[in-house]
């Protein structure tokens, strides 16, 4: 699948800009990831960078489909299905199934390790940005975003063992919401920061 046919179906399944600036971000950082890894030699042949920025593009396809309040378990598995029945591999299709723990999906690789982890960290840049005087995701630093994952009162949404889970990566938090940040500001015009 090619990244424009991926942006097309999201575009066809979800309405709401935000949620649409979310997937752009945590492809943003799915990428990112993807090249530091690769820069590092630990990714296999079916982890490379357009396949874990597709992961990050598509992972919450289905979130206007699926009533994640009454059914959450079906969040992200719906999607993976939809995305199965044409075509897409399998690699992006698990990932997509383990950014969210209530599908069941362990998360046993690379790839579905990351996906869970920079999910959240989009949502705690974003909240960071936007209480800056400037609201401009360019006068962000990456310890800005370190003081306020300490905050548990802020961004509650941003779950932070979530974010932190960021070690099973071999990232420490520092490492990990530089990458994301830095993925995340490369798009700035994208994110209306």
């Amino acid at each position: 699948m090619t990244r424009a046919k991926a942006l097309d179906l999201v575009k066809q399944h979800v309405k709401n800009e935000n949620s649409i600036k979310h997937m752009l971000a945590t492809e943003a950082i799915m990428r990112a990831l993807a090249r530091h890894f690769g820069a590092s030699a630990q990714l296999s042949a079916s982890e490379n960078e357009e396949m874990w920025g597709l992961a990050g593009l598509l992972h919450d396809m289905d979130m206007e489909i699926v009533d994640w309040k009454t059914e959450p378990h079906k969040q992200g598995a719906v999607g993976a299905e939809m995305l199965e029945k044409i075509g897409v591999d399998k690699t992006i299709t698990n990932a997509i199934r383990a950014h969210n723990e209530a599908t069941g999906k362990t998360r046993d690789n690379l790839i579905e390790k990351a996906i869970y982890a920079a999910d959240c960290l989009t949502g705690l840049i974003v909240a960071s940005t936007l209480v800056l005087p400037t609201k401009k995701i360019g006068d962000l630093t990456t310890e800005n975003v370190l003081n306020r994952f300490k905050e548990k009162s802020f961004a509650k949404g941003a779950r932070r063992e979530a974010i932190a889970s960021c070690s099973e990566i071999n990232l420490s938090l520092e490492q990990f919401a530089k990458i994301g940040l830095e993925a995340m500001q490369s798009i700035a015009q994208d994110l209306g920061l």
